[in-house]
């Protein structure tokens, strides 16, 4: 029941479901993460952490990067169609989507 209420207590929030959705368009990092939401670093992180916990996402170190993906293998995975569904005309998840395509994180990590 714990781990039930944890994956419910991640979907919780707006910003968690942004980031959930945005990963479905590609891996991303932090930088990109916080600058598509226009958070700070550690209130991502903080979203970031709470997400992985529940086990809707893994981080892999890639060179300088730690890019967060979804995690396909999870009983949470079969949530995120759903979720896909009820936001798929969402403006807000349509505009970070767009937003995605102009973030270089070359650029934006000073890398």
């Amino acid at each position: 029941m714990r781990s039930l209420t944890k994956l419910f207590k991640a979907l919780s929030d707006t910003n968690r479901l942004r980031i959930l959705k945005m990963l479905e368009v590609k891996p991303l990092c932090v930088c990109e993460i916080t600058e598509a939401l226009q958070l700070a670093i550690s209130t991502v992180s903080k979203h970031l952490s709470i997400l992985r916990d529940a086990g809707f996402i893994i981080d892999k170190k890639d060179g300088k990067w730690v890019n967060y993906t979804l995690q396909p293998e999870n009983r949470a995975a079969i949530l995120l169609p759903i979720i896909s569904e009820w936001l798929k005309n969402n403006e807000t998840i349509i505009k970070d989507a767009e937003q995605l395509q102009t973030i270089n994180r070359s650029t934006l990590c000073g890398i």
